[in-house]
């Protein structure tokens, strides 16, 4: 599998994510920039989280009108996997690609700390390698994590178990139900607040995001 790893202006984690994904995992990824018109030849798209152009409008409100949106729209639609962290997350909520919005934390301040998640869905092609109802240690670093939808769609994401990931213990944005990441209808477009990219070596402080790109790869990286 050939994964691309999205940098728009102003991303912090591309890195992070390339690093798992190739050096720790041993898949095959390459930047590509936010300008460019094709993603020909990839098997997957993984957008980073950081502050991209600024976060001037709204987060994720301006990368998603960049050039390389388009195609991470037909990647996602041609059933090709598409995950977003944090900011990535924000442009896939921006893009319509999942359903609802992020708000501001409850607290009005940005967190940076290790997170407590508990796996409510390990039946996607992003968590099979855990099991239902495990906890993980995983960072959160945001400003505007506060997950939120009208009661329709909460009822929709239940009904079609597309509440992947829940905050444990306590919730630390005023998230709607605790959720900390949703996937779509289809299986194949996940995205989530806290980062797994920065917990897969023990000398991170956590190894239990080892398994969401372990999870990625065993499945081939494509949903029919």
């Amino acid at each position: 599998m050939k994964f691309a790893v999205i940098v728009f202006p102003g991303s912090n984690c591309d890195r992070d994510m390339y690093w798992a994904i190739k050096e720790i995992l041993g898949a095959e990824a390459e930047y590509v920039r936010c300008d460019v018109t094709s993603l020909a030849g990839f098997d997957g798209v993984l957008l980073p989280g950081g502050f991209s152009y600024g976060d001037y409008l709204r987060c994720g409100a301006i990368a998603r009108f960049s050039n390389i949106m388009s195609e991470v729209i037909r990647l996602a639609k041609e059933g090709k996997f598409v995950f977003g962290t944090c900011n990535g997350f924000q442009i896939l909520l921006e893009a319509k690609l999942l359903p609802g919005v992020l708000l501001r934390n409850k607290s009005l301040r940005f967190i940076a700390k290790f997170q407590k998640l508990k796996v409510v869905n390990a039946k996607t092609n992003f968590t099979s390698e855990y099991e239902k109802g495990e906890i993980l240690n995983i960072p959160i670093a945001h400003g505007e994590g506060n997950y939120y939808c009208d009661e329709k769609t909460l009822r929709s994401l239940k009904a079609n178990n597309q509440i992947v990931f829940t905050y444990e213990g306590e919730n630390p944005n005023g998230s709607l139900r605790n959720i900390a990441g949703i996937i779509n209808k289809k299986g194949n477009v996940l995205g989530m607040m806290p980062h797994p990219e920065r917990a897969v070596e023990a000398l991170l402080g956590s190894e239990d995001g080892l398994k969401f790109f372990q999870s990625i790869l065993n499945n081939g990286g494509c949903v029919s």
